[in-house]
């Protein structure tokens, strides 16, 4: 039993109306899915900081950098009651693979985490735009 030329045509324009209908909803639902997966990284890394800083009664300086999350600083100022389970067993990529960036502000008592999008680069809109924790 072999298929006639208008069945498998017939079938072939089925699965064309139907990737016609689903192929757009389906674009740009990545974009999206990496943009929120860099706002929960940041939530993250922004609850363990929340943790060093009660612990330690400061954050992590520039310097000492998120890394701090995961092993212990040994540049000052040395924090004294450093969890030795560390606060992250690691320190994630952003979804495009790049380092997040931690700013230290006010003198050393805030502080902001940003990823720079897809793009890389500081500023851009839609998915290259920056995601801040100071924005959520």
């Amino acid at each position: 039993d072999a298929f006639t030329l208008i069945e498998v045509m017939v079938v072939l324009a089925i699965i064309g109306i139907l990737a016609s209908l689903i192929v757009p909803n389906l674009t740009g639902r990545a974009d999206q899915a990496r943009i929120i997966a860099a706002k929960q990284d940041i939530m993250s890394i922004d609850q363990a900081l929340s943790l060093y800083k009660l612990d330690n009664a400061s954050i992590p300086t520039e310097t000492q950098n998120l890394s701090s999350l995961v092993i212990k600083p040994e540049n000052e100022p040395i924090p004294n009651n450093w969890n030795p389970s560390g606060y992250l067993k690691k320190i994630p990529f952003d979804p495009w693979g790049n380092n997040y960036i931690y700013k230290v502000l006010d003198g050393g008592y805030n502080y902001e985490i940003i990823s720079l999008g897809a793009d890389g680069k500081v500023g851009g809109e839609g998915m290259n735009a920056d995601i801040n924790s100071k924005d959520f």
